[in-house]
C-alpha cells in the first residue's frame, strides 16, 4: 500500500464575516490553490476559530437564505448554534455535536448563536463544510440530521480516540447518512498518540487542525488553525499528536460532474442556476420566519 504524502499546508489568512455570528476564514475553495474541483464533494470549508463573543440579548448569526444542489454540515467545536429551515428541521448542537442539513430542491435556512448561550457569550469555534450532492440529487427532499456528539462511533486506542460523523473507521461507522462515499472524522489525540487513515487514492482527502499540533508521516508538521491538503497519490497516511491534538479529517469520493455555483446554490449548469434564483424568487423554497 502506497503512503499518501501531503501537498499543502494552508495557514489561515484573512477573515470575513458570515452575518454578525460568525468569523471564519475560507479553506475551499482558496482561489490560489484549492478550488471546488480538487476538493470535491467538499466544495467549500469555513472555519472559525476560536473567538471570544461578549454577552448579547439578541443573538448573533445569519438571518434566513436559500441554497439548493448541496448539503450544509455544521460541526460545533466551542458554543452553540440553533438552526431553523423551511421543511421543518431545526435544532441546537453544542460542543461535539454536527448539524447535516440537506438542502437538494431547495431550503431557506438560518443559523444563530442559541439563545442562551448568547446571553452568557464566551469561545465559539465551529466548521461549516457544503458537501455537493450528485446530479441524480440535487432535486431530492431536503432533509435534516442532527448528530449528537454522545451518540457517535467511537475508535478508542491510548487513551485517544476516533469520533466517526460519517463513513468507516476501523469497521465502525458514523450514523450520517451520505450520497455519496464520503468520510468525516474528529481525531481527538493525545500528546505523542497516533494512528492510520486509509481512504482510496482517488478520494480528494484533508485535514483541519482544531487544536494542538501534528505530525503527519513523520516528516510534516501543522500546528492549530492550519488546513493540509493530502496528495492523490497513495491510500495510506499516519498522523501523531505532539501535544494533546484535535484534527478534522475528510476524504471523499470526487463526484466527476460539471459544477455550475453562484452564491447558494450548486448546480452543473448556468440554465440550472437561472431556474434556482427563479424559483427563489417566486417562492418555491417555502416560508421562514427571519
Amino acid at each position: 500500500m502506497k503512503t499518501r504524502t501531503v501537498e499543502l499546508v494552508v495557514a489561515p489568512g484573512s477573515f470575513h464575516w458570515v452575518g454578525d455570528g460568525f468569523r471564519v476564514h475560507t479553506f475551499i475553495p482558496d482561489s490560489l490553490r484549492i478550488n471546488m474541483e480538487r476538493m470535491n464533494p467538499f466544495i467549500l470549508m469555513d472555519y472559525n476559530p476560536t473567538y471570544n463573543f461578549p454577552a448579547s440579548d439578541i443573538p448573533k448569526g445569519v438571518g434566513v437564505h436559500p441554497h439548493r444542489g448541496f448539503e450544509t454540515v455544521t460541526i460545533a467545536y466551542k458554543g452553540k448554534v440553533e438552526h431553523h429551515d423551511s421543511s421543518g428541521g431545526g435544532g441546537i448542537i453544542g460542543e461535539g455535536d454536527v448539524q447535516w442539513m440537506t438542502a437538494a430542491s431547495g431550503i431557506l435556512h438560518k443559523e444563530f448563536h442559541e439563545k442562551e448561550w448568547s446571553k452568557k457569550g464566551g469561545d465559539f469555534q465551529m466548521v461549516q463544510l457544503w458537501v455537493n450532492l450528485p446530479t441524480k440529487y440535487k432535486m431530492s427532499e431536503p432533509t435534516y440530521q442532527p448528530i449528537e456528539n454522545l451518540a457517535m462511533s467511537r475508535y478508542k486506542f491510548d487513551d485517544s480516540e476516533i469520533e466517526i460523523i460519517a463513513g468507516e473507521y476501523k469497521g465502525m461507522k458514523g450514523n450520517a447518512r451520505t450520497f455519496s462515499p464520503v468520510h468525516l472524522f474528529n481525531a481527538r489525540l493525545k500528546k505523542n498518540s497516533g494512528t492510520e487513515f486509509d481512504f482510496p487514492a482517488n478520494y480528494n482527502t484533508a485535514l483541519l487542525v482544531i487544536e494542538g499540533k501534528i505530525m503527519i508521516n513523520d516528516t510534516e508538521t501543522a500546528p492549530a488553525d492550519n488546513f493540509v491538503l493530502m496528495a492523490n497519490n497513495g491510500e495510506q497516511f499516519n498522523v501523531k499528536a505532539l501535544e494533546d491534538s484535535v484534527v478534522l479529517i475528510l476524504s471523499g469520493e470526487p463526484i466527476n460532474e460539471p459544477i455550475a455555483a453562484h452564491g447558494p446554490f450548486v448546480m452543473n449548469t448556468r440554465q440550472e442556476l437561472i431556474e434556482a434564483f427563479e424559483d427563489f424568487n417566486n417562492g418555491k423554497f417555502g416560508y421562514l420566519e427571519d
